[in-house]
């Protein structure tokens, strides 16, 4: 492990994003399960797709603050969230993907102000990555009927939170 100062801040970003991303994980492993049980079979495979990429990003998460020589801590798991349709659990999804984004969108701009290319790049990453999450989620939700939530595009993001 390489030990490098690391500011306090960047540090806060890492352990928000560990705890979003396995809240995530969390949230769409219960919301197939739930579906699945409704017996939505494609919608159930297409939860649990969300969920393995999210845990990818956790696993990224991770390594990069091992490689920091910092002990990965996830403190503030949520409760999943649950509804009655897929259209509800999708709107809990998409706010989560917006919060997601606003916390990802604060560390890009904190990491270029600071010069800090290393975590520039995975937060920018992470990022974009949330960023077509979240088109996906409203595409599926205009699929269902239910109107626009008007996605903000990666430039628009900083803009936006």
């Amino acid at each position: 492990m390489r030990k490098a100062p690391l500011h306090p801040r960047t540090l806060g970003y890492l352990g928000r994003a560990l705890s979003l991303e396995l809240t995530a994980v969390q949230q769409y492993m219960t919301q197939a399960s739930l579906v699945g049980s409704w017996g939505i079979v494609d919608a159930a495979a297409r939860l649990r797709a969300e969920m393995l990429e999210e845990m990818q990003h956790a696993e990224r998460i991770v390594q990069r603050m091992l490689a920091l020589g910092v002990s990965p801590n996830a403190s503030q798991l949520r409760p999943a969230g649950v509804a009655r349709t897929l259209g509800d659990l999708l709107l809990q999804d998409a706010d989560l993907e917006l919060e997601i984004i606003g916390l990802y969108t604060q560390a890009v701009t904190f990491c270029e102000q600071m010069r800090d290319l290393e975590n520039l790049a995975l937060f920018q990453s992470l990022l974009t990555d949330e960023i077509h999450h979240a088109r996906e989620i409203d595409e599926w939700l205009a699929e269902l009927g239910h109107p626009n939530r008007g996605q903000p595009t990666q430039r628009e993001s900083r803009a936006y939170f």
